[in-house]
């Protein structure tokens, strides 16, 4: 069992409506009892959780209508549909926390033998790595959509909203269905909660997008793995591909504090007869992998032998490229993401969804299909343009989270664009490596404004400041705890350079992206 890799978002606030009181924050609750269990001691009946739901929902009510923001309510949904998604989603979070990992897999496969095996109702593609899941995910999503193909996509952690998590026909479900879909899996999770001790909100939310793509029926489904691989809640699935993105060292506590370690756990997503899809490794994790594909005999497609980048170019709000595919070499892709690694990332999804249809040299995808599906990509929170020029500095937020992904946010931000002056906002999670994300951002960054996000797990802004010091000198670094305050601070440090060619770049965390989003007007997606 696992929850989503990069972070976990707090159940503290939901688009602009505050739980305050007893019993309305549950999010990284320890549920422990005397002998050190950590799951909840009890799984409530079916009348004790509607109760309190319905309880949850009279408050969420008040709230909204209350509120200072008319816009908190999606224009899909209505007030009472959203006040009770927002219940739901209250609920979903007082079960066993998303950042909790255990090596069993046997209370959601119980769950997904109670519903009828959703799972297997659709060729699956497996997504794990420990950074460029998410993008490689929407970028598969998009080829086969264009193919034609009616799909779903499941990817953790969501930015701003839990309903970004489950999508159908390329877009994510509505408050609403996610609603009618807890209450679809509901009995069955509580026949579990009873037999085999409480579920985890990871697990209920794995089954409910299961349980979505068997509904809709799509024909194809993109999973991304929450945490790790072998013991995800997503790996009750036999996929048909399992890609691997680039592997570092992340997430040391559940997964091992090497990167060996890391990529064994990674590896069990490739499964018997299946065709794995490896990015670019460490030569040690390469073999690693290559051995895991010999022992289950699955077919490899390698970066750099079967497929890869033959030529990058910058482009107008993105780049150019000409990837080199299972299928063939295909020109004059315009990918609308900043960076090389999103390059990589797109030769990594071509190879994927060409693994999944059986595409080759003799029956290639069209090349106006693959060219029409990246130029429709979208990546929220991944060097993500929030602001242009002319009002004030350019602004994006990046939901880099460990070294690895500090890295590559770094190169792109050398290599595609050219800052006079570039200040950085930084809110991190205190169990990540922080010393490293800010090594890898010090060169790149002119100052850094330290705040903090809502998550309850965020490092404290003056212990960040502290660190940060040691990594920029204190003459670089300002403090600032309240998150809008310490944007419009980096802001005007970066207009102190001029009118042009200065920018601010908001990152550390996922929870920090998706609040960035929200900061500047950005609708979940």
């Amino acid at each position: 069992m696992s929850g989503p890799e990069d972070d976990f978002d707090d159940a503290a606030d939901f688009d602009g409506v505050d739980f305050d009181g007893d019993d309305h924050r549950f999010a990284d609750e320890d549920g422990s009892d005397e002998e050190g269990d950590r799951r909840p001691s009890g799984a409530e009946g079916t009348g004790e959780v509607l109760d309190h739901e319905n309880a949850l929902i009279a408050h969420v009510l008040d709230q909204i209508r209350g509120s200072e923001n008319p816009d908190v309510v999606p224009a899909q949904s209505t007030v009472a549909g959203f006040a009770e998604f927002l219940a739901v989603d209250a609920v979903l979070d007082k079960r066993w926390p998303e950042s909790v990992m255990e090596p069993s897999l046997d209370r959601i496969r119980a769950l997904m033998e109670a519903l009828g095996e959703p799972q297997r109702g659709y060729p699956v593609v497996h997504v794990t790595g420990t950074n460029g899941k998410t993008s490689t995910a929407r970028m598969v999503d998009a080829i086969l959509t264009e193919i034609g193909l009616r799909t779903g996509r499941y990817t953790s952690p969501q930015l701003q909203r839990t309903t970004e998590r489950i999508n159908v026909d390329n877009r994510p479900i509505t408050a609403e269905r996610f609603v009618e879909l807890y209450r679809e899996v509901l009995p069955f999770v509580e026949i579990i909660d009873a037999r085999m001790g409480q579920l985890s909100k990871f697990e209920v939310l794995t089954a409910m997008g299961f349980a979505a793509f068997a509904d809709a029926p799509v024909e194809a489904a993109v999973i991304e793995v929450g945490l790790g691989g072998q013991w995800d809640a997503t790996n009750v699935a036999d996929a048909s591909v399992a890609v691997i993105a680039p592997i570092g060292v992340d997430h040391v506590e559940y997964l091992g504090e090497d990167v060996l370690s890391i990529a064994r756990e990674k590896a069990g997503i490739i499964k018997p007869g299946s065709v794995a899809v490896l990015a670019e490794q460490d030569p040690q994790v390469a073999e690693l992998l290559l051995r895991r594909c010999v022992e289950v005999d699955a077919q490899v497609a390698r970066a750099g032998s079967e497929f890869g980048v033959q030529e990058r170019e910058l482009a107008v709000g993105g780049q150019r490229l000409t990837l080199k595919g299972l299928g063939g070499v295909v020109d004059d892709i315009f990918l609308p993401l900043h960076g090389e690694h999103q390059a990589s990332n797109a030769a990594l999804a071509l190879a994927a969804a060409e693994a999944l249809v059986g595409a080759g040299p003799q029956q290639p995808i069209d090349p106006d299909v693959i060219r029409a599906a990246f130029a429709s990509v979208q990546s929220p929170g991944r060097l993500e343009r929030l602001a242009s020029a002319g009002d004030g500095p350019t602004v994006f937020t990046d939901a880099a989270h460990n070294p690895h992904g500090a890295r590559a946010l770094a190169a792109a931000l050398t290599a595609d664009f050219r800052f006079e002056r570039l200040v950085g906002v930084l809110a991190v999670l205190q169990d990540k490596d922080v010393r490293g994300i800010l090594t890898e951002l010090e060169p790149v960054l002119h100052e850094v404004v330290v705040t903090t996000n809502s998550s309850s797990r965020a490092m404290d802004a003056d212990e960040l400041g502290a660190l940060a010091s040691e990594v920029f000198g204190a003459q670089r670094v300002s403090v600032e705890p309240e998150f809008s305050r310490a944007v419009e601070e980096a802001k005007e440090l970066a207009e102190e350079g001029g009118d042009s060619g200065v920018g601010v770049v908001i990152t550390g965390s996922v929870v920090t992206a998706g609040e960035a989003r929200t900061l500047f007007g950005r609708e979940p997606a």
